[in-house]
């Protein structure tokens, strides 16, 4: 498990509107999350 996988920017720019609202919360990074 050496690799580590990112999204793209274009690739999250895709993805972005079906992550759920923050709602005050602050929200963390979505990437990292993500490429968890």
């Amino acid at each position: 498990m050496s690799e580590l996988w990112l999204l793209s920017e274009a690739q999250m720019r895709r993805i972005e509107p079906y992550f759920p609202l923050s709602h005050g919360i602050p929200r963390v990074d979505d990437r990292r999350i993500v490429s968890g």
